[in-house]
C-alpha cells in the first residue's frame, strides 16, 4: 500500500494502541490537534483523551510523567515535540530512565519509547532544527533509533514497546512527507542492526535518518562515474552494530560518515573511532566527515541549505578519498 512517512509512525502508534490497552500517548498538542507533524491526527477521536492525552508546556513534568507510568506497569508513548525541547527533559532522562536498572541492580526497568522530531530543512530556525540524537547515543542505559525508511517507522515502534528498558525514536522532520509502498502485513523489525541499502567496491558511506537519502542520491550520482559507493544505514545509534560497519570498511578500505549533528563530538567522531580501532590495517585512505557546519541552524533557505550536508558535500568527500579531487 501507498502512505507517507508520517502515515507509517501513525499506524505504528494506533497498532500499539490495539495491540495493548496499556500504551498509551501523551505530549503537547498530540491530541486535539493531532500533533505538531500531524503524525497522531485523528487519533483521540478514536481512542480517547484518556490514551491519547495533551500536556502542558512542561517536558520535564510529562516525561516524569510518563516514566512512572512505565514503572507502575504501562506502556507510555511520550512525545516531545523537537530534540530541541527534550533538553527540557534530559535530567528526566539522563538520571531517572536511563539509570533505575543500574541503580536498582538491575531489579526495575523503565519501558517508556520518548518519540521525537529532529532535524533541519523547514526553516524552522535554530530553536527547532538541530540534531542532537548523537548527544543522546553516548548515555548507557538507553536505546537511540534514526528509523529512515517507511518499513522501519512502522516497525520499530512495535520493538520498542517490547524493550524492558528506555527507548529514544528520532524522526528527521524532513521524512515526514516522503511516500512509498509498505507490505499491508509489515510488523516489528530489528533494531540492533544496521542495513546495507546498497552495495558498492569502492568506498563506504555510513550515515542513518534523513541523511540517508541524500546519501543515496550522492551514491547514484557517483556510479555514473565508476564509483561504487556502498551505503550503510545504521538505524539504531546506540547500540551501534560495530559488525556491519567493519565489515563494510573491511571490503571497500575507505569511508565517509554523513552525520546531520554538528561534526565536534559528534556520532561520526565515535564511528571514525571505532573504525581505527577495529579496521585501521584495512584503511587504504584517511576517513571522511560530511556534517552540518558549526553554527546554528539559519532561518533564511538558502543558509540553512548551505549548513546541511547535501549530496554535492558528499560526492566532493568521496571523491577526496578516493584522490579524485586531484
Amino acid at each position: 500500500m501507498e502512505l507517507s512517512y508520517r502515515e507509517a509512525v501513525r499506524a505504528a502508534i494506533r497498532d500499539a494502541l490495539i495491540r495493548d490497552q496499556r500504551v498509551f500517548l501523551m505530549g503537547e498538542d498530540v491530541g486535539r490537534y493531532g500533533g505538531c507533524y500531524a503524525v497522531s491526527k485523528g487519533l483521540q477521536a478514536e481512542f480517547g483523551p484518556e490514551r491519547i492525552r495533551d500536556t502542558p508546556l512542561s517536558e520535564s513534568g510529562f516525561t516524569g510523567a510518563g516514566i512512572g507510568a512505565a514503572i507502575a506497569g504501562m506502556r507510555p508513548i511520550v512525545e516531545l515535540m523537537t530534540v530541541n525541547f527534550s533538553l527540557l527533559a534530559l535530567d528526566q532522562i539522563l538520571n531517572t530512565a536511563a539509570s533505575i536498572r543500574h541503580m536498582s541492580g538491575g531489579q526495575f526497568g523503565v519501558p517508556v519509547v520518548i518519540r521525537m522530531a529532529t532535524g533541519a530543512g523547514r526553516q524552522l530556525a535554530a530553536q527547532h532544527s538541530h540534531s542532537l540524537e548523537g548527544w543522546y547515543a553516548h548515555v548507557p542505559g538507553i536505546k537511540v533509533l534514526a528509523p529512515a525508511t517507511l518499513e522501519d517507522a512502522r516497525g520499530m515502534l512495535w520493538t520498542a514497546l517490547q524493550d524492558p528498558d528506555p527507548v529514544l525514536i528520532f524522526e528527521n522532520i524532513m521524512l515526514y512527507n516522503m511516500t512509498g509502498k509498505l507490505a499491508a502485513d509489515a510488523g516489528p523489525v530489528e533494531i540492533e542492526k544496521a542495513a546495507v541499502r546498497r552495495h558498492g567496491r569502492d568506498i563506504s558511506l555510513i550515515t542513518y535518518g534523513g541523511s540517508l537519502w541524500k546519501t543515496l542520491e550522492a551514491a547514484s550520482q557517483l556510479a555514473k562515474e565508476n564509483i561504487e559507493a556502498e551505503v550503510i544505514d545504521l538505524r539504531s545509534l546506540r547500540p551501534l552494530d560495530d559488525a556491519t560497519i567493519v565489515a563494510s570498511v573491511s571490503k571497500t578500505r575507505r569511508a565517509v560518515i554523513v552525520d546531520e549533528g554538528w561534526r565536534s563530538g559528534s556520532i561520526s567522531a565515535e564511528i571514525c573511532t571505532r573504525i581505527v580501532e577495529q579496521a585501521f590495517w584495512e584503511l587504504d585512505a584517511p576517513l571522511g566527515r560530511v556534517c552540518s557546519e558549526e553554527v546554528p541552524i539559519p532561518y533564511p533557505h538558502h543558509l540553512e541549505q548551505a549548513a546541511l550536508p547535501q549530496p554535492s558535500k558528499i560526492v566532493a568527500a568521496v571523491k577526496s578519498a578516493l584522490g579524485r579531487d586531484r
